[in-house]
């Protein structure tokens, strides 16, 4: 097994996950290593994510662990033996962390649902309201690093794209669909963007309104990514310090509530699309 300078979120998930499968079982980091004839240093490096470990000492772990869940265990094995090196790994050493962990975590999303008030999400955003968002950073990021970042932005398409794309679902507030980020032809040709996409198939925009009542108890911006299991869903927020990637079982219950009460506050699809249109004519 070699030593990882840096793990990625997907690999410090399954650490989290073979911890919480021996923390269930009640047995300690010394009785785990004792299972597979290692030390207990190792079980800790396991947990941490700075080291790997192979399917088979998984499964053994699994079994020591007394975890009867097949899918749960299959979709650990995988992310153990996962050797994907994305289209993100392009940006490593030039962009934060947590872009492309977001990237990878996209990528491997079995669905993704979004919520937003302020402004459009991400994966709808087209260049020119991208680069108008990144703009308005403090500090000012040079030319260089403000184009690599539209860039990004835009390449994290992919996954709404090609021959099996990934379930979406956005709920977007008239507040992002009304500020003008970029100008009135910016704010034209991003809702226009919506309402292509929105056409598609394997994607569902819907539009929370101003006029919708009792709205405050339910508001909760969100990026979800569905996993293999439920168990790993992850949910990623904008914190004070960037990107929070939240992953325990009982927060993302309570994300999931949240997001079908604003789904079922929203408008429906093709409502949606009326309204989307509406407010193109406006501008």
């Amino acid at each position: 097994m070699g030593t990882k300078r840096e793990a990625t979120a997907r690999q410090l998930r399954l650490a989290t996950e073979l911890r919480r499968l021996r923390d269930a079982s009640a047995l300690s980091a010394r009785e785990a290593a004792a299972l597979l004839s290692i030390n207990s240093v190792q079980i800790s490096q396991i947990e941490a994510g700075t080291t790997g470990v192979s399917e088979q000492r998984l499964r053994r772990l699994a079994a020591h662990y007394a975890c009867t869940d097949q899918n749960l265990i299959n979709a650990l094995a995988t992310m153990a033996t996962d050797r994907t090196r994305g289209w993100w790994e392009e940006y490593r050493t030039h962009l934060p962390t947590s872009f492309l962990d977001l990237s990878e975590l996209e990528h491997h999303a079995t669905f993704r649902w979004d919520v937003d008030f302020l402004h459009v999400p991400g994966l709808l955003q087209v260049e020119d309201y991208a680069r108008a968002l990144f703009s308005r950073r403090v500090p000012e990021l040079p030319q260089g690093d403000l184009d690599m970042r539209v860039r990004h932005r835009l390449q994290r398409r992919v996954i709404l794209e090609g021959e099996q794309p990934t379930p979406y679902e956005a709920l977007i507030h008239e507040a992002a669909l009304r500020i003008r980020v970029g100008g009135r032809a910016t704010s034209r040709a991003q809702l226009a963007h919506i309402l292509e996409f929105s056409e598609e198939k394997h994607v569902t925009v819907r539009v929370i309104p101003f006029e919708l009542e009792e709205f405050a108890d339910v508001t909760a911006a969100m990026v979800y990514a569905g996993g293999a299991v439920p168990r790993l869903d992850t949910v990623v927020r904008d914190g004070p310090h960037g990107a929070l990637f939240i992953d325990s079982e009982p927060q993302l219950g309570v994300f999931r509530t949240l997001f079908r009460r604003v789904e079922a506050v929203s408008l429906v699809p093709e409502r949606s699309r009326d309204f989307i249109h509406r407010l193109a004519k406006e501008l």
